[in-house]
Protein backbone atom coordinates (compact mmCIF):
# COMPACT_ATOMS: atom_id res chain seq x y z
CA UNK A 1 0.00 0.00 0.00
CA UNK A 2 1.46 3.33 -0.98
CA UNK A 3 1.49 5.97 1.75
CA UNK A 4 1.74 9.67 1.34
CA UNK A 5 2.90 12.26 3.81
CA UNK A 6 -0.31 14.28 3.64
CA UNK A 7 -3.79 14.24 5.08
CA UNK A 8 -5.21 12.72 1.91
CA UNK A 9 -3.73 9.29 2.58
CA UNK A 10 -5.80 6.76 0.67
CA UNK A 11 -6.71 4.25 3.35
CA UNK A 12 -6.25 2.93 6.88
CA UNK A 13 -6.14 -0.59 8.30
CA UNK A 14 -8.61 -1.57 11.01
CA UNK A 15 -7.00 -4.34 13.06
CA UNK A 16 -9.46 -6.43 15.04
CA UNK A 17 -8.62 -8.54 18.05
CA UNK A 18 -7.11 -11.63 16.50
CA UNK A 19 -5.41 -12.80 13.33
CA UNK A 20 -6.33 -16.42 14.07
CA UNK A 21 -9.16 -17.56 11.75
CA UNK A 22 -10.78 -19.79 14.39
CA UNK A 23 -10.86 -16.95 16.89
CA UNK A 24 -12.13 -14.59 14.23
CA UNK A 25 -15.05 -16.92 13.59
CA UNK A 26 -15.91 -16.86 17.29
CA UNK A 27 -15.55 -13.04 17.42
CA UNK A 28 -17.73 -12.70 14.30
CA UNK A 29 -20.55 -14.76 15.85
CA UNK A 30 -20.18 -12.93 19.17
CA UNK A 31 -20.38 -9.45 17.65
CA UNK A 32 -23.21 -10.43 15.32
CA UNK A 33 -25.15 -11.72 18.32
CA UNK A 34 -24.46 -8.55 20.34
CA UNK A 35 -25.46 -6.37 17.39
CA UNK A 36 -28.76 -8.19 16.83
CA UNK A 37 -29.57 -8.13 20.56
CA UNK A 38 -28.76 -4.41 20.76
CA UNK A 39 -30.92 -3.52 17.75
CA UNK A 40 -33.83 -5.80 18.70
CA UNK A 41 -33.79 -4.78 22.38
CA UNK A 42 -33.75 -1.06 21.64
CA UNK A 43 -36.43 -1.46 18.96
CA UNK A 44 -38.66 -3.14 21.55
CA UNK A 45 -38.16 -0.19 23.90
CA UNK A 46 -39.19 2.22 21.14
CA UNK A 47 -42.12 0.00 20.18
CA UNK A 48 -43.36 -0.15 23.78
CA UNK A 49 -43.21 3.61 24.27
CA UNK A 50 -45.02 4.32 20.99
CA UNK A 51 -47.75 1.69 21.33
CA UNK A 52 -48.78 2.33 24.95
CA UNK A 53 -50.46 5.72 25.68
CA UNK A 54 -49.50 5.34 29.36
CA UNK A 55 -45.84 5.60 28.33
CA UNK A 56 -46.30 8.91 26.51
CA UNK A 57 -44.47 10.73 29.28
CA UNK A 58 -41.21 12.74 29.32
CA UNK A 59 -39.22 9.89 30.91
CA UNK A 60 -40.14 7.40 28.20
CA UNK A 61 -39.82 10.02 25.48
CA UNK A 62 -36.17 10.50 26.46
CA UNK A 63 -35.68 6.74 26.84
CA UNK A 64 -36.99 6.05 23.32
CA UNK A 65 -34.63 8.71 21.95
CA UNK A 66 -31.73 7.06 23.81
CA UNK A 67 -32.68 3.70 22.30
CA UNK A 68 -32.81 5.20 18.81
CA UNK A 69 -29.34 6.72 19.23
CA UNK A 70 -27.97 3.41 20.58
CA UNK A 71 -29.23 1.61 17.46
CA UNK A 72 -27.48 4.20 15.30
CA UNK A 73 -24.26 3.92 17.33
CA UNK A 74 -23.88 0.14 17.02
CA UNK A 75 -24.88 0.30 13.33
CA UNK A 76 -22.09 2.80 12.71
CA UNK A 77 -19.37 0.39 13.86
CA UNK A 78 -20.36 -3.28 14.02
CA UNK A 79 -21.66 -4.02 10.47
CA UNK A 80 -18.46 -2.62 8.91
CA UNK A 81 -16.37 -4.76 11.26
CA UNK A 82 -18.39 -7.88 10.39
CA UNK A 83 -18.05 -7.24 6.65
CA UNK A 84 -14.28 -6.79 7.01
CA UNK A 85 -14.00 -10.06 8.92
CA UNK A 86 -16.02 -11.96 6.31
CA UNK A 87 -14.06 -10.55 3.38
CA UNK A 88 -10.73 -10.81 5.27
CA UNK A 89 -10.15 -7.16 4.41
CA UNK A 90 -8.98 -4.66 7.00
CA UNK A 91 -8.97 -1.66 4.70
CA UNK A 92 -11.11 1.41 5.32
CA UNK A 93 -10.69 4.44 3.08
CA UNK A 94 -9.74 7.85 4.41
CA UNK A 95 -13.19 9.31 3.69
CA UNK A 96 -14.98 6.30 5.20
CA UNK A 97 -12.79 6.53 8.31
CA UNK A 98 -13.58 10.21 8.87
CA UNK A 99 -17.28 9.61 8.21
CA UNK A 100 -17.37 6.74 10.70
CA UNK A 101 -15.47 8.79 13.26
CA UNK A 102 -17.96 11.67 12.84
CA UNK A 103 -20.98 9.49 13.54
CA UNK A 104 -19.30 7.65 16.43
CA UNK A 105 -18.62 11.01 18.09
CA UNK A 106 -22.09 12.32 17.22
CA UNK A 107 -24.02 9.39 18.66
CA UNK A 108 -21.64 8.94 21.60
CA UNK A 109 -22.10 12.58 22.62
CA UNK A 110 -25.85 12.34 22.07
CA UNK A 111 -25.94 9.47 24.55
CA UNK A 112 -24.18 11.63 27.13
CA UNK A 113 -26.54 14.58 26.66
CA UNK A 114 -29.65 12.39 26.71
CA UNK A 115 -28.50 10.75 29.94
CA UNK A 116 -28.05 14.24 31.40
CA UNK A 117 -31.54 15.25 30.30
CA UNK A 118 -32.91 12.06 31.86
CA UNK A 119 -31.16 12.92 35.15
CA UNK A 120 -32.85 16.34 35.08
CA UNK A 121 -36.17 14.62 34.41
CA UNK A 122 -35.71 12.40 37.49
CA UNK A 123 -34.69 15.44 39.54
CA UNK A 124 -37.92 17.27 38.65
CA UNK A 125 -40.06 14.14 39.18
CA UNK A 126 -38.68 13.47 42.68
CA UNK A 127 -37.90 16.97 43.96
CA UNK A 128 -40.89 18.80 42.40
CA UNK A 129 -43.53 16.11 41.85
CA UNK A 130 -46.52 18.47 42.01
CA UNK A 131 -45.10 20.66 39.22
CA UNK A 132 -43.63 17.83 37.15
CA UNK A 133 -46.04 17.95 34.19
CA UNK A 134 -45.94 21.75 34.15
CA UNK A 135 -42.14 21.94 34.11
CA UNK A 136 -41.53 18.93 31.83
CA UNK A 137 -44.02 20.04 29.19
CA UNK A 138 -43.79 18.76 25.58
CA UNK A 139 -42.18 21.99 24.37
CA UNK A 140 -39.34 21.81 26.91
CA UNK A 141 -38.80 18.09 26.22
CA UNK A 142 -38.56 18.78 22.50
CA UNK A 143 -36.13 21.66 23.06
CA UNK A 144 -33.91 19.54 25.32
CA UNK A 145 -33.65 16.78 22.69
CA UNK A 146 -33.14 19.32 19.88
CA UNK A 147 -30.43 21.09 21.89
CA UNK A 148 -28.70 17.75 22.45
CA UNK A 149 -28.70 17.06 18.71
CA UNK A 150 -27.44 20.53 17.74
CA UNK A 151 -24.62 20.50 20.30
CA UNK A 152 -23.54 16.98 19.34
CA UNK A 153 -23.57 17.76 15.60
CA UNK A 154 -21.46 20.90 16.10
CA UNK A 155 -19.01 19.11 18.39
CA UNK A 156 -18.50 16.18 15.99
CA UNK A 157 -18.16 18.63 13.06
CA UNK A 158 -15.47 20.63 14.89
CA UNK A 159 -13.47 17.50 15.73
CA UNK A 160 -13.69 16.29 12.11
CA UNK A 161 -12.54 19.65 10.76
CA UNK A 162 -9.54 19.47 13.08
CA UNK A 163 -8.83 15.87 11.98
CA UNK A 164 -8.77 17.00 8.35
CA UNK A 165 -5.68 19.06 9.16
CA UNK A 166 -3.69 16.01 10.24
CA UNK A 167 -0.98 14.51 8.03
CA UNK A 168 -0.24 10.78 8.12
CA UNK A 169 2.95 8.91 7.28
CA UNK A 170 3.63 5.20 6.90
CA UNK A 171 1.99 3.79 10.02
CA UNK A 172 -1.75 3.75 9.29
CA UNK A 173 -2.84 0.80 11.45
CA UNK A 174 -5.79 1.54 13.73
CA UNK A 175 -5.81 -0.93 16.60
CA UNK A 176 -9.55 -0.73 17.14
CA UNK A 177 -12.78 -2.02 15.63
CA UNK A 178 -13.59 1.47 14.31
CA UNK A 179 -12.00 4.82 13.57
CA UNK A 180 -11.50 6.71 16.84
CA UNK A 181 -10.33 10.31 17.14
CA UNK A 182 -7.64 9.50 19.71
CA UNK A 183 -6.22 6.75 17.48
CA UNK A 184 -6.05 9.06 14.44
CA UNK A 185 -4.24 11.74 16.44
CA UNK A 186 -1.71 9.17 17.64
CA UNK A 187 -1.12 8.02 14.05
CA UNK A 188 -0.46 11.51 12.70
CA UNK A 189 3.08 12.62 11.92
CA UNK A 190 2.20 16.33 11.84
CA UNK A 191 1.79 18.66 14.80
CA UNK A 192 -1.04 17.26 16.92
CA UNK A 193 -0.95 19.83 19.73
CA UNK A 194 -4.02 21.78 18.43
CA UNK A 195 -5.97 18.53 18.01
CA UNK A 196 -5.05 17.30 21.49
CA UNK A 197 -5.98 20.65 23.00
CA UNK A 198 -9.38 20.68 21.26
CA UNK A 199 -10.02 17.01 22.10
CA UNK A 200 -9.26 17.34 25.80
CA UNK A 201 -10.93 20.73 26.15
CA UNK A 202 -14.10 19.44 24.49
CA UNK A 203 -13.93 16.25 26.59
CA UNK A 204 -13.86 18.38 29.75
CA UNK A 205 -16.53 20.79 28.47
CA UNK A 206 -19.07 18.48 26.80
CA UNK A 207 -18.19 15.44 28.90
CA UNK A 208 -17.49 16.99 32.29
CA UNK A 209 -20.31 19.53 32.01
CA UNK A 210 -23.05 16.91 31.64
CA UNK A 211 -21.43 14.79 34.36
CA UNK A 212 -21.54 17.79 36.71
CA UNK A 213 -25.21 18.24 35.83
CA UNK A 214 -25.94 14.58 36.57
CA UNK A 215 -24.08 14.70 39.89
CA UNK A 216 -25.90 17.90 40.89
CA UNK A 217 -29.28 16.39 39.99
CA UNK A 218 -28.59 13.29 42.06
CA UNK A 219 -27.29 15.28 45.02
CA UNK A 220 -30.69 17.01 45.10
CA UNK A 221 -32.50 13.71 44.53
CA UNK A 222 -30.68 12.00 47.41
CA UNK A 223 -31.40 14.98 49.64
CA UNK A 224 -35.12 14.74 48.77
CA UNK A 225 -35.20 10.97 49.28
CA UNK A 226 -33.61 11.33 52.72
CA UNK A 227 -36.45 13.68 53.63
CA UNK A 228 -39.08 11.01 52.89
CA UNK A 229 -40.34 9.54 56.15
CA UNK A 230 -41.43 6.05 55.06
CA UNK A 231 -38.95 3.35 54.02
CA UNK A 232 -41.28 2.20 51.25
CA UNK A 233 -41.44 5.75 49.88
CA UNK A 234 -37.66 6.02 49.88
CA UNK A 235 -37.32 2.69 48.06
CA UNK A 236 -39.93 3.63 45.46
CA UNK A 237 -38.29 7.00 44.77
CA UNK A 238 -34.77 5.57 44.50
CA UNK A 239 -35.84 2.55 42.39
CA UNK A 240 -36.84 4.92 39.58
CA UNK A 241 -33.20 6.08 39.40
CA UNK A 242 -31.35 2.76 39.62
CA UNK A 243 -31.55 1.95 35.90
CA UNK A 244 -30.41 5.42 34.89
CA UNK A 245 -27.50 5.36 37.34
CA UNK A 246 -26.38 1.97 36.00
CA UNK A 247 -26.30 3.22 32.39
CA UNK A 248 -24.53 6.46 33.39
CA UNK A 249 -21.84 4.45 35.21
CA UNK A 250 -21.29 2.21 32.19
CA UNK A 251 -20.98 5.12 29.74
CA UNK A 252 -18.72 7.31 31.82
CA UNK A 253 -16.42 4.56 33.10
CA UNK A 254 -15.73 3.19 29.61
CA UNK A 255 -15.65 6.65 28.00
CA UNK A 256 -13.08 7.92 30.48
CA UNK A 257 -10.85 4.93 29.78
CA UNK A 258 -10.98 5.56 26.02
CA UNK A 259 -10.53 9.34 25.93
CA UNK A 260 -9.04 10.59 29.18
CA UNK A 261 -7.08 7.85 30.91
CA UNK A 262 -3.36 7.72 30.29
CA UNK A 263 -3.75 3.93 30.26
CA UNK A 264 -5.62 4.19 26.98
CA UNK A 265 -2.47 4.51 24.93
CA UNK A 266 -2.12 3.28 21.41
CA UNK A 267 -2.21 -0.48 21.24
CA UNK A 268 -3.53 -0.82 24.78
CA UNK A 269 -5.71 -3.90 25.31
CA UNK A 270 -7.64 -1.94 27.95
CA UNK A 271 -8.43 0.81 25.46
CA UNK A 272 -9.72 -1.70 22.88
CA UNK A 273 -11.95 -3.43 25.42
CA UNK A 274 -13.27 -0.08 26.68
CA UNK A 275 -14.10 0.96 23.11
CA UNK A 276 -16.09 -2.24 22.59
CA UNK A 277 -17.87 -1.67 25.91
CA UNK A 278 -18.71 1.91 24.98
CA UNK A 279 -19.78 1.33 21.38
CA UNK A 280 -21.34 -2.15 21.52
CA UNK A 281 -21.88 -3.67 24.97
CA UNK A 282 -23.50 -0.67 26.66
CA UNK A 283 -26.11 -0.12 23.89
CA UNK A 284 -26.83 -3.86 24.09
CA UNK A 285 -27.30 -3.79 27.86
CA UNK A 286 -29.46 -0.64 27.99
CA UNK A 287 -32.74 -2.39 27.07
CA UNK A 288 -32.14 -5.06 29.71
CA UNK A 289 -31.23 -2.51 32.37
CA UNK A 290 -34.33 -0.43 31.69
CA UNK A 291 -36.83 -3.21 31.02
CA UNK A 292 -35.95 -5.87 33.62
CA UNK A 293 -36.89 -3.56 36.49
CA UNK A 294 -39.60 -1.67 34.62
CA UNK A 295 -43.09 -3.09 34.95
CA UNK A 296 -44.59 -0.43 32.67
CA UNK A 297 -42.45 -1.48 29.68
CA UNK A 298 -43.08 -5.17 30.34
CA UNK A 299 -46.83 -4.55 30.48
CA UNK A 300 -46.75 -2.45 27.31
CA UNK A 301 -44.86 -5.14 25.37
CA UNK A 302 -47.16 -7.90 26.62
CA UNK A 303 -50.23 -5.87 25.63
CA UNK A 304 -48.73 -5.14 22.20
CA UNK A 305 -47.96 -8.78 21.41
CA UNK A 306 -51.29 -10.02 22.78
CA UNK A 307 -53.14 -7.43 20.70
CA UNK A 308 -51.23 -8.39 17.54
CA UNK A 309 -51.81 -12.09 18.21
CA UNK A 310 -55.55 -11.53 18.55
CA UNK A 311 -55.57 -9.32 15.47
CA UNK A 312 -53.82 -12.05 13.45
CA UNK A 313 -56.38 -14.59 14.60
CA UNK A 314 -59.33 -12.38 13.58
CA UNK A 315 -57.79 -11.94 10.12
CA UNK A 316 -57.19 -15.65 9.83
CA UNK A 317 -60.69 -16.62 11.01
CA UNK A 318 -63.08 -13.76 10.17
Amino acid sequence: MKSENDSRIAEFLLLEFSEDLDRQSFIFVLFLFMYLVAVLGNLLIILATISDPHLHTPMYFFLSNLSLVDIALVTTTVPRMLVNMQTQSKVITYKECLTQMYFVMLYGMLDVFLLTVMAYDRFVAICHPLHYMVIMNPRLCGLLVLGSWVTSVLHAFLENIMALQLAFCEDVEILHISCELKQLIQLACSDTLPNNMVMYFSAVLVGGGPLAGILYSYSKIISSICGISSTQGKYKAFSTCVSHLSVVSLYYCTGLVVYLSSAAARGSWLSSVATVMYNVVTPMLNPFIYSLRNKDIKRALEAFFVHNKEFSRTKEFP
